[in-house]
Protein backbone atom coordinates (compact mmCIF):
# COMPACT_ATOMS: atom_id res chain seq x y z
CA UNK A 1 0.00 0.00 0.00
CA UNK A 2 1.03 3.49 -0.82
CA UNK A 3 0.78 6.98 0.28
CA UNK A 4 -1.63 7.27 -2.67
CA UNK A 5 -4.02 4.64 -1.34
CA UNK A 6 -3.49 6.09 2.42
CA UNK A 7 -4.80 9.78 1.17
CA UNK A 8 -7.48 7.82 -1.55
CA UNK A 9 -8.72 6.09 1.81
CA UNK A 10 -8.59 8.99 4.55
CA UNK A 11 -10.17 11.67 1.74
CA UNK A 12 -13.26 8.85 1.45
CA UNK A 13 -12.98 9.15 5.28
CA UNK A 14 -13.49 12.71 5.73
CA UNK A 15 -16.24 13.16 3.15
CA UNK A 16 -18.27 10.70 5.05
CA UNK A 17 -17.65 12.93 8.16
CA UNK A 18 -18.23 16.42 6.70
CA UNK A 19 -21.50 14.96 6.46
CA UNK A 20 -21.99 13.73 10.10
CA UNK A 21 -20.39 16.28 11.42
CA UNK A 22 -22.31 19.53 10.25
CA UNK A 23 -25.80 18.25 11.96
CA UNK A 24 -23.41 17.37 14.84
CA UNK A 25 -23.62 18.94 18.58
CA UNK A 26 -20.00 19.29 18.54
CA UNK A 27 -19.52 21.49 15.71
CA UNK A 28 -23.23 23.35 16.64
CA UNK A 29 -22.93 25.31 12.85
CA UNK A 30 -26.61 26.69 13.60
CA UNK A 31 -25.40 28.21 16.34
CA UNK A 32 -22.52 29.62 14.65
CA UNK A 33 -24.74 30.35 11.85
CA UNK A 34 -26.72 32.69 14.72
CA UNK A 35 -23.14 34.30 15.66
CA UNK A 36 -21.51 31.75 18.14
CA UNK A 37 -17.11 31.29 18.07
CA UNK A 38 -15.86 28.50 17.23
CA UNK A 39 -12.57 29.63 18.25
CA UNK A 40 -11.08 28.91 21.59
CA UNK A 41 -8.94 30.58 24.19
CA UNK A 42 -5.71 29.42 22.91
CA UNK A 43 -5.56 30.11 19.67
CA UNK A 44 -7.06 33.46 20.37
CA UNK A 45 -4.72 34.49 22.62
CA UNK A 46 -1.62 33.36 20.55
CA UNK A 47 -2.42 34.26 17.27
CA UNK A 48 -3.73 38.08 17.92
CA UNK A 49 -5.40 40.07 15.64
CA UNK A 50 -6.09 39.33 12.68
CA UNK A 51 -8.06 42.53 11.35
CA UNK A 52 -6.76 42.97 7.14
CA UNK A 53 -4.57 40.65 7.40
CA UNK A 54 -4.56 37.74 4.98
CA UNK A 55 -4.80 34.15 6.49
CA UNK A 56 -4.60 30.40 4.84
CA UNK A 57 -6.15 28.11 6.83
CA UNK A 58 -4.39 24.55 6.15
CA UNK A 59 -7.05 21.59 6.20
CA UNK A 60 -9.70 23.27 6.62
CA UNK A 61 -12.26 20.65 6.99
CA UNK A 62 -15.61 22.60 6.34
CA UNK A 63 -14.26 25.78 7.14
CA UNK A 64 -15.73 27.04 10.09
CA UNK A 65 -12.91 28.25 11.82
CA UNK A 66 -12.03 30.04 8.60
CA UNK A 67 -14.86 31.92 8.84
CA UNK A 68 -14.27 32.93 12.44
CA UNK A 69 -11.40 34.58 11.54
CA UNK A 70 -13.05 36.30 8.75
CA UNK A 71 -15.67 37.03 11.46
CA UNK A 72 -12.46 39.05 12.95
CA UNK A 73 -11.61 41.02 9.84
CA UNK A 74 -8.90 38.69 8.07
CA UNK A 75 -8.91 37.83 4.60
CA UNK A 76 -9.16 34.32 4.79
CA UNK A 77 -8.36 31.31 1.88
CA UNK A 78 -9.11 27.73 3.30
CA UNK A 79 -7.38 24.47 1.70
CA UNK A 80 -8.83 20.70 2.26
CA UNK A 81 -8.52 17.58 0.08
CA UNK A 82 -12.09 16.68 0.82
CA UNK A 83 -14.19 17.85 -1.90
CA UNK A 84 -17.33 17.19 0.54
CA UNK A 85 -15.90 19.72 3.12
CA UNK A 86 -14.80 22.07 0.24
CA UNK A 87 -18.21 22.19 -0.93
CA UNK A 88 -19.47 22.49 2.56
CA UNK A 89 -17.51 25.40 3.16
CA UNK A 90 -18.41 27.28 0.81
CA UNK A 91 -22.12 26.80 0.99
CA UNK A 92 -21.54 27.68 4.84
CA UNK A 93 -19.62 31.28 3.59
CA UNK A 94 -22.46 32.42 1.63
CA UNK A 95 -24.93 31.28 4.50
CA UNK A 96 -23.36 33.35 7.29
CA UNK A 97 -22.26 36.53 4.49
CA UNK A 98 -18.33 36.04 4.87
CA UNK A 99 -16.22 36.65 1.93
CA UNK A 100 -14.05 33.50 1.66
CA UNK A 101 -12.08 31.55 -1.13
CA UNK A 102 -11.85 27.57 -0.82
CA UNK A 103 -9.34 25.39 -1.94
CA UNK A 104 -9.67 21.67 -2.82
CA UNK A 105 -5.90 20.37 -2.35
CA UNK A 106 -3.58 17.73 -0.52
CA UNK A 107 -1.70 20.34 2.00
CA UNK A 108 1.24 18.80 0.38
CA UNK A 109 0.34 20.82 -2.93
CA UNK A 110 -1.05 23.95 -1.32
CA UNK A 111 1.87 26.26 -3.16
CA UNK A 112 0.83 25.00 -6.59
CA UNK A 113 -3.12 25.26 -5.93
CA UNK A 114 -2.90 28.84 -4.17
CA UNK A 115 -0.68 29.71 -7.15
CA UNK A 116 2.57 31.03 -5.40
CA UNK A 117 0.61 33.28 -2.98
CA UNK A 118 2.04 34.00 -0.17
CA UNK A 119 0.34 35.12 3.68
CA UNK A 120 0.44 36.95 6.67
CA UNK A 121 -0.64 34.11 8.65
CA UNK A 122 -1.06 30.58 8.23
CA UNK A 123 -2.95 28.66 10.13
CA UNK A 124 -3.75 25.01 11.22
CA UNK A 125 -5.28 23.28 14.32
CA UNK A 126 -6.46 20.14 15.96
CA UNK A 127 -6.36 16.60 15.03
CA UNK A 128 -4.42 17.82 11.41
CA UNK A 129 -0.49 16.30 11.60
CA UNK A 130 -1.27 12.79 12.50
CA UNK A 131 -2.71 12.62 8.98
CA UNK A 132 0.66 13.48 7.15
CA UNK A 133 3.46 10.76 6.69
CA UNK A 134 5.92 13.22 6.05
CA UNK A 135 6.10 16.22 7.85
CA UNK A 136 9.53 17.53 5.79
CA UNK A 137 6.86 17.93 3.52
CA UNK A 138 4.26 19.24 5.50
CA UNK A 139 6.72 22.24 6.72
CA UNK A 140 7.79 23.08 3.25
CA UNK A 141 4.86 23.78 1.68
CA UNK A 142 3.19 25.06 4.31
CA UNK A 143 6.65 27.59 5.02
CA UNK A 144 6.47 28.36 1.11
CA UNK A 145 2.88 29.79 1.80
CA UNK A 146 3.94 32.36 4.58
CA UNK A 147 5.15 36.09 3.53
CA UNK A 148 8.23 37.41 4.86
CA UNK A 149 7.51 38.66 8.18
CA UNK A 150 4.21 36.80 8.67
CA UNK A 151 3.75 33.57 10.48
CA UNK A 152 2.58 29.34 10.43
CA UNK A 153 0.46 28.72 13.80
CA UNK A 154 -0.28 25.35 14.98
CA UNK A 155 -2.28 24.03 17.54
CA UNK A 156 -2.56 20.19 18.04
CA UNK A 157 -3.69 17.73 20.42
CA UNK A 158 0.01 16.47 22.48
CA UNK A 159 2.04 13.47 20.82
CA UNK A 160 1.58 12.12 24.01
CA UNK A 161 -2.18 12.05 24.37
CA UNK A 162 -1.92 9.90 20.55
CA UNK A 163 -0.09 7.22 22.43
CA UNK A 164 -3.24 6.10 24.31
CA UNK A 165 -5.99 4.02 22.93
CA UNK A 166 -8.98 5.88 22.66
CA UNK A 167 -10.26 5.27 26.62
CA UNK A 168 -6.80 6.43 27.53
CA UNK A 169 -6.68 2.73 29.68
CA UNK A 170 -3.44 1.84 28.21
CA UNK A 171 -0.26 3.12 26.00
CA UNK A 172 -1.50 1.31 22.41
CA UNK A 173 0.49 3.48 19.96
CA UNK A 174 4.33 4.90 19.65
CA UNK A 175 5.06 8.14 20.67
CA UNK A 176 7.85 8.89 17.76
CA UNK A 177 6.78 8.43 14.35
CA UNK A 178 7.33 4.52 13.48
CA UNK A 179 5.39 4.58 9.75
CA UNK A 180 1.57 4.05 9.17
CA UNK A 181 -1.09 2.99 11.57
CA UNK A 182 -3.83 1.43 10.05
CA UNK A 183 -6.97 0.76 11.64
CA UNK A 184 -10.88 0.47 11.12
CA UNK A 185 -12.87 3.59 12.14
CA UNK A 186 -16.19 3.33 13.84
CA UNK A 187 -18.32 6.64 13.78
CA UNK A 188 -16.20 9.99 15.08
CA UNK A 189 -15.02 12.29 17.77
CA UNK A 190 -18.37 14.20 16.67
CA UNK A 191 -20.30 12.29 16.69
CA UNK A 192 -19.84 8.35 18.09
CA UNK A 193 -22.84 6.64 16.76
CA UNK A 194 -22.67 8.19 13.46
CA UNK A 195 -23.07 5.07 10.78
CA UNK A 196 -19.83 5.41 9.07
CA UNK A 197 -16.96 2.17 9.23
CA UNK A 198 -14.09 3.03 7.19
CA UNK A 199 -10.25 2.21 7.11
CA UNK A 200 -7.99 5.35 8.17
CA UNK A 201 -4.52 5.59 8.10
CA UNK A 202 -2.49 7.84 10.17
CA UNK A 203 1.17 8.78 12.15
CA UNK A 204 2.02 9.94 15.09
CA UNK A 205 4.80 12.80 15.05
CA UNK A 206 6.67 13.87 18.39
CA UNK A 207 7.60 17.48 19.43
CA UNK A 208 10.84 17.04 17.92
CA UNK A 209 9.91 16.35 14.59
CA UNK A 210 7.44 18.91 14.42
CA UNK A 211 9.96 21.45 15.24
CA UNK A 212 12.89 20.05 13.43
CA UNK A 213 10.70 19.98 10.27
CA UNK A 214 9.58 23.78 10.58
CA UNK A 215 13.01 24.88 11.60
CA UNK A 216 14.48 22.71 8.88
CA UNK A 217 11.98 25.01 6.19
CA UNK A 218 13.36 28.17 7.28
CA UNK A 219 10.94 29.34 10.24
CA UNK A 220 12.28 30.37 13.49
CA UNK A 221 10.70 29.44 16.29
CA UNK A 222 8.78 32.17 18.51
CA UNK A 223 7.19 29.54 21.11
CA UNK A 224 6.48 26.05 21.75
CA UNK A 225 3.79 25.92 24.49
CA UNK A 226 1.91 22.87 26.17
CA UNK A 227 -1.31 22.55 27.59
CA UNK A 228 -2.24 20.19 30.00
CA UNK A 229 -6.38 20.19 28.17
CA UNK A 230 -7.85 19.82 25.69
CA UNK A 231 -9.97 23.23 24.37
CA UNK A 232 -12.52 20.41 22.27
CA UNK A 233 -14.65 17.34 24.47
CA UNK A 234 -14.28 14.53 21.93
CA UNK A 235 -13.08 11.73 24.38
CA UNK A 236 -15.78 9.70 26.48
CA UNK A 237 -13.01 9.83 29.27
CA UNK A 238 -13.13 13.94 29.19
CA UNK A 239 -14.12 15.76 32.00
CA UNK A 240 -14.90 19.40 31.85
CA UNK A 241 -12.20 21.28 34.66
CA UNK A 242 -13.26 25.02 33.41
CA UNK A 243 -15.21 27.16 30.20
CA UNK A 244 -14.15 24.82 27.34
CA UNK A 245 -11.46 22.84 29.32
CA UNK A 246 -11.27 19.35 29.34
CA UNK A 247 -8.99 16.81 31.24
CA UNK A 248 -8.79 13.28 31.48
CA UNK A 249 -10.82 11.84 34.28
CA UNK A 250 -8.95 10.67 37.18
CA UNK A 251 -5.76 12.08 35.31
CA UNK A 252 -6.61 15.90 35.75
CA UNK A 253 -3.55 18.03 35.40
CA UNK A 254 -1.30 15.24 34.76
CA UNK A 255 -1.22 14.95 31.28
CA UNK A 256 -0.32 17.22 28.13
CA UNK A 257 -3.09 17.09 26.05
CA UNK A 258 -2.59 19.86 23.62
CA UNK A 259 0.52 22.36 22.24
CA UNK A 260 0.91 25.22 20.19
CA UNK A 261 3.93 26.68 17.83
CA UNK A 262 4.17 29.99 16.10
CA UNK A 263 7.12 30.09 13.95
CA UNK A 264 7.83 32.80 12.20
CA UNK A 265 9.55 34.02 8.71
CA UNK A 266 12.20 36.61 8.50
CA UNK A 267 11.40 39.74 6.66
Amino acid sequence: MNEATWFAANRALWDARTAAHLPSDFYDVAGFRAGADSLREIELAEVGAVAGRTLLHLQCHFGQDTLAWARRGAVVTGLDFSGAAIAAARTLAAEVGQPAEFVEANVYDAPAALGGRQFDIVFTSYGVLGWLPDLTRWATAAAACVAPGGFLYLAEFHPVFWMFDNDLERVAYPYLNAGVIAEESAGTYADHVAPIQQAEYGWNHGLGEVVSALTAAGLEIEFLHEFDYSPWNFSRVFVEVGANRFQVRGLEGKLPLTYSIRARRAG
